[in-house]
């Protein structure tokens, strides 16, 4: 049972744990770098912690400080909230080299879903359908040529690390492939510290829907239906609506089966999202990528 919980994280999700853990009587540690010394989430808790510089390389981002503030403030378990370690495989490892409870799932279910190459191969052979391209480990341009040309224009190319639509470009025609390439690989260089890209046809209207899934540690998956992040900009999700209206029923049946599929096939624990692609005149579906947090 957890009895006192460290939130590595900021902001308004840092707010809302600590809201829910008070709720469920338990206590609270907050992080802050010096720029957030007066932040809310630091009010909030029953007690903070400061980790470091304003810069969240110094801060929030370092291992090292989470752990050392986890274990001065005798916490029991750490939450990582979203974005900043929360889908590092390595700060999952280190909580649990260090005893502490990690909130959310496994090292290995991180590091394999936190690939895209690498999830969209093991979802490939879990029989969860994938859209046509390449994510195999060869990245020479002239393999990266070939395979864009079996796909057939217009190609997306796209970072296997990292999210948020860096790294990502669509290609029209040969002559601009191998230009958005190289734009391609140093953004992804820039942004994730991995150049590494693979291809997909780039399907010009289709649904974006998701899948929230729920899993335990005892094999059991559930999903909590699917929502339509469709309207976007520069590959950003700006508006999400549940449920997805206009989505075929017998579509909607396979998103939801596939993600649990798939939560079986990486024996995840925890909570997590599965992105689709859905194309309605084919009634196909076809899976991007796995978001291990909400």
């Amino acid at each position: 049972m957890i009895k006192r919980l460290l939130i590595a994280n900021r902001g308004e999700i840092a707010c809302r744990i600590i809201r829910t853990s008070r709720a469920m009587g338990i206590q609270t540690v907050a992080v802050y770098s010096e720029a957030d010394a007066n932040a809310m989430h630091v009010k909030m808790a029953d007690t903070a912690r400061l980790i470091g510089p304003a810069s969240a390389s110094q801060s929030y981002l370092v291992i090292e400080k989470i752990i050392e503030a986890a274990k001065a403030e005798q916490a029991d378990a750490i939450h990582p909230g979203y974005g900043f370690l929360s889908e590092r495989a390595a700060f999952a490892e280190a909580c649990a080299a260090a005893g502490l409870i990690f909130v959310g799932p496994s090292s290995e279910a991180i590091r394999a879903m936190g690939d895209k190459a690498r999830a969209k191969a093991l979802m490939g052979k879990a029989g969860v359908p994938l859209t046509p391209g390449y994510h195999g480990e060869d990245q020479t341009d002239k393999t990266l040529e070939i395979e864009a040309q079996k796909i057939g224009f217009p190609v997306l190319v796209k970072a296997s690390a990292g999210g948020g639509g860096r790294g990502m470009r669509i290609v029209k025609n040969s002559e601009d492939l191998m230009p958005a390439i190289d734009a391609a690989r140093r953004e992804a260089t820039a942004a994730f510290g991995d150049g590494t890209l693979l291809l997909e046809r780039y399907l010009g209207r289709p649904r974006h829907v998701e899948v929230q899934i729920m899993a335990d540690k005892h094999g059991n998956v559930l999903h909590m239906h699917e929502r339509d992040c469709s309207i976007q900009r520069r590959h950003q999700k700006v508006i999400e609506e549940a449920p997805s209206i206009g989505l075929p029923s017998g579509l909607q049946e396979q998103i939801q089966n596939a993600a649990v599929e798939l939560g079986k096939a990486v024996n995840y624990s925890s909570l997590g999202t599965v992105e689709f692609l859905a194309d309605l005149e084919q009634e196909k579906l076809y899976f991007i990528e796995m978001n291990t947090r909400l």
